[in-house]
C-alpha cells in the first residue's frame, strides 16, 4: 500500500480514452469504504461522464481546465440531513476523496482533486449547474482519466514537521 500512496500524483493531462464502467464502480466502492464519523456515511457521489458537462464544469471551476480532457469526474458531496456536524461531514468527504485518488492510482487511472469547499460561490455555482438539492453540500471534484503525463514518485518527507510527545 505504501508504494501506491507514494505513486499517487495529481494528473492534469489525460488521454482521449473512456473509462470502463467497472473501473468507475470500483473507485466508488473504495470511496464508500472510507472512514466516517459515527459511521454515518453521509456522502453522495455525482459521476459526470458526458463530454458537454465536463467541458462546462471546466469553465465553472477556475482550476478545472483539465476537465476538458478528463474521461470522467466525481463530485463528492455531503448530506447535511444525515450528518448535522458540518465539520465531520467535510472530513468524511475528504476521506472518501482520498480513497478515490488512491483507488484510481491502483487502476492506473490518473486523477486530480479540485477543491470546491470552502468556496461558497463555487459550491453554489456547481450545485446549481448539477441541480444538487440544498441539503447536499459539494465538497470536492475529482477529474479522472488515463494519464497523458508521467510524474516521478512523490517524496514527501519533512523531518521538521514531526514532533514527538510535545511540540
Amino acid at each position: 500500500m505504501s508504494k501506491l500512496i507514494f505513486r499517487r500524483r495529481s494528473i492534469r493531462k489525460f488521454k482521449d480514452e473512456p473509462l470502463p464502467d467497472e473501473a468507475i464502480s470500483q473507485i466508488l466502492k473504495a470511496a464508500m469504504a472510507a472512514p466516517s464519523a459515527n459511521n454515518v456515511k453521509a456522502w453522495h457521489f455525482v459521476v459526470i461522464t458526458k463530454r458537454e458537462l465536463l467541458d462546462q464544469l471546466a469553465e465553472i471551476h477556475p482550476y478545472g481546465k483539465m476537465l476538458k480532457e478528463a474521461a470522467a469526474a466525481i463530485l463528492v458531496c455531503g448530506n447535511t440531513q444525515k450528518q448535522s456536524v458540518t465539520g465531520y461531514l467535510y472530513m468524511d468527504c475528504a476521506a472518501a476523496t482520498q480513497n478515490i485518488l488512491l483507488e484510481a492510482t491502483s487502476l492506473d487511472i490518473g486523477s486530480v482533486w479540485l477543491g470546491v469547499f470552502p468556496r461558497e460561490a463555487r459550491m453554489l455555482e456547481i450545485s446549481n449547474f448539477l441541480k444538487i438539492p440544498e441539503t447536499i453540500l459539494p465538497v470536492s471534484l475529482v477529474a479522472l482519466g488515463y494519464p497523458a503525463e508521467q510524474k516521478p514518485i512523490n517524496n514527501p518527507w519533512q523531518a521538521e514537521a514531526i514532533h514527538y510527545n510535545k511540540w
